[in-house]
């Protein structure tokens, strides 16, 4: 299908894109899709990792074969995924210096399975690379390059890392030459419930749920860079950070689904990422906030509320005090791995109850996030992390917009920070006033859609009827009855708002049919503007907000769309807590949600507003920071 560029979102991501292309953002990718030789770095569910150059005429089967000699792991029954891709067999559209995943196919995983060990028999014969490799050729790892370069010296040199033996998951600090800590390497098999996770938590394959069931085993590391690139200008002070392929003998590689060490260290390759050390006195947690500056928090919390950080907690903001001396003290920010959920979760932020974060923002802070565009970030993180998936970048998107609306309103961090925080009650959890708004949105989108295919199927029963009367025959309705399983109505029978006709099915029957002809209606242009979008007023939709039972959406676990929805390549998140999802509605349906998003948002924004005023003590002058 032709894409429409009618929509201001598409035309800015089409303009965000030929403009990088004119700045040269994507030249080197470029490159790498148009030479003959790509390199790219395979890596198994277990944590094996390869790196090959791939020929011109080399397609996904020739890839699985290399990895079948090289590591002397099975491939049966396997497919290569790229992000939310399946590549089947043509790999023209991987670019230079990508990692592909080798995943088992659902119905082939098996929690038994042993975890097999990344030291193939003849492994450095397959792949010759150095001790490290960045993934990527972009300009926004340059100013890395002379660190690795430092790192890769002191290997040769015999300077052994050092592991990191706090935190859940594996991690190590490699050394320059004169033995000093240079960058942290966390490796993407060794995070929490990955299968050589080296302190108990262990799990069986990369690609599954993890401490979050919105963030992946194995995807942090890739989000530790996102972080890093989506601090425009050093903003926040996110430390560089890419993601590489590194090989050394000190990487932890467990045997079998118990988590059994491997007795005789040898050299392993793994993907990782590798942040730049930055010295510090403490973190935020061993010292009082009442010195941090306000600028500084802000400037944190703006990036934690644009990338949905779902873990800033006081022990990954460093604290750097400028020559030893207490004062103005400097924050940095580490530890992104738990941003850019799938979908929507609750957030975590330390700073909301810190007192600068009461602040209002600065003229030059709403300047900064006037200016943010999350179209051109997301396809900025397409070009460089294109493993990246969909679900993440919308999130992005939805964040940014969330952010620039409430701090144009003249919240403050505290506020917008509030907005996105669930509620929990005595059993059960309820969603954010932020979700509160996407559900109506949805439900919004979702009564339209039906709207629009009820006069459809009523013009085409009309028409039919005529033709059968005709013939001779009985007309009676034959309206496909999966279509109606394809809706999920979370509030009742009648809907939220008592909008909703159909009766609530059971939405265990819709894994088994959305894959089948339904994808037809949506090839006929069920998706249509609808009616509401020129008619109804924000003093409308301010009332139907307000009809929004909170109590009632903690049942929720999905909003349904119409059918032919997307889905990930290996798409294995369970169904959790989670109120609202954004990957599965097409790009029309999303185009839509952004547009009536903004208008629902004002009278929550307002509402937000009213609570606040006269309840929290506003800190002026008579406080310093």
């Amino acid at each position: 299908m032709p894409t429409k560029l009618e929509s201001p979102v598409k035309t800015q991501m089409a303009v965000g894109l030929v403009s990088g292309l004119l700045n040269g953002e994507c030249r080197e990718s470029t490159r790498g899709i148009l030479a003959r030789r790509r390199r790219v770095f395979v890596q198994t569910e277990t944590g094996c990792v390869l790196g090959m150059d791939l020929e011109r005429g080399d397609n996904a089967n020739t890839v699985k074969r290399r990895l079948q000699l090289a590591l002397n792991v099975p491939t049966d029954h396997s497919s290569l995924t790229f992000g939310d891709r399946i590549l089947n067999n043509d790999l023209s559209a991987i670019r230079n210096h990508s990692p592909l995943l080798l995943a088992r196919n659902v119905m082939h995983r098996s929690s038994s399975t042993p975890c097999l060990s990344p030291t193939g028999r003849n492994l450095q014969h397959w792949d010759r690379s150095g001790p490290i490799e960045i993934l990527g050729c972009s300009k926004y790892f340059a100013s890395i390059d002379e660190l690795i370069n430092d790192i890769v010296v002191a290997i040769k040199k015999g300077v052994e890392p050092i592991p990191v033996h706090s935190g859940l998951g594996g991690a190590y600090y490699f050394r320059n030459i004169r033995g000093e800590s240079v960058a942290i390497v966390k490796p993407t098999d060794e995070e929490p419930y990955a299968p050589n996770n080296p302190k108990g938590f262990v799990g069986t394959s990369l690609g599954l749920p993890g401490l979050k069931h919105s963030v992946r085993v194995g995807e942090t590391g890739f989000r530790e860079v996102a972080a890093y690139l989506l601090d425009v200008n050093h903003y926040a002070n996110v430390p560089p950070t890419v993601l590489v392929k590194v090989t050394h003998s000190i990487f932890n590689v467990n045997y079998g689904v118990n988590g059994d060490k491997i007795q005789q260290k040898k050299k392993v390759s793994k993907i990782a990422s590798l942040q730049q050390f930055i010295r510090h006195d403490f973190d935020a947690g061993d010292y009082g906030t009442s010195s941090f500056p306000v600028a500084g928090v802000h400037r944190i919390g703006i990036l934690d509320i644009r990338i949905f950080n779902t873990d800033r907690h006081a022990g990954n903001i460093l604290v750097k005090m400028p020559d030893g001396e207490f004062g103005q003290v400097e924050l940095i920010p580490i530890d992104h791995g738990l941003c850019l959920p799938e979908h929507l979760e609750d957030p975590y932020f330390e700073w909301i109850h810190w007192p600068q974060a009461s602040i209002p923002f600065s003229e030059d802070e709403l300047e900064y996030i006037k200016n943010l565009d999350p179209i051109r970030d997301s396809e900025m993180l397409k070009m460089e992390l294109p493993m990246i998936r969909e679900a993440c970048l919308r999130v992005l998107v939805l964040s940014t917009i969330f952010l620039q609306e409430a701090a144009a309103f003249g919240l403050c961090l505290t506020e917008i920070g509030e907005m996105m925080s669930r509620e929990f009650g005595s059993k059960e959890e309820k969603p954010s006033e932020l979700e509160v708004v996407c559900l109506e949105t949805r439900r919004i989108i979702t009564d339209s859609n039906m709207s629009n295919f009820v006069a459809e199927e009523d013009n085409n029963q009309r028409l039919s009827d005529i033709e059968c009367d005709k013939a001779g025959l009985d007309p009676s309705p034959q309206i496909p009855s999966f279509l109606f399983k394809q809706f999920s109505y979370p509030f009742g029978p009648d809907g939220a708002n008592g909008h909703y006709l159909l009766p609530k099915l059971d939405e265990s029957l819709e894994e088994d049919i959305v894959d089948l002809d339904t994808r037809a209606f949506r090839a006929e242009g069920i998706i249509t503007q609808p009616n509401w979008y020129k008619t109804e007023t924000v003093s409308k939709l301010s009332m139907s907000l307000k009809k929004l039972n909170v109590d009632e959406t903690s049942q929720l676990q999905r909003m349904g769309t119409l059918p032919g929805i997307r889905r990930s390549a290996n798409d294995q998140l369970p169904t959790s807590t989670s109120f609202v999802k954004l990957a599965d509605m097409c790009e029309e349906e999303w185009v839509l949600f952004l547009e009536k998003f903004r208008e629902l948002l004002y009278p929550a924004l307002g509402k937000r507003r009213s609570t606040t005023i006269g309840q929290r003590r506003r800190l002026g002058t008579s406080c310093t920071f």
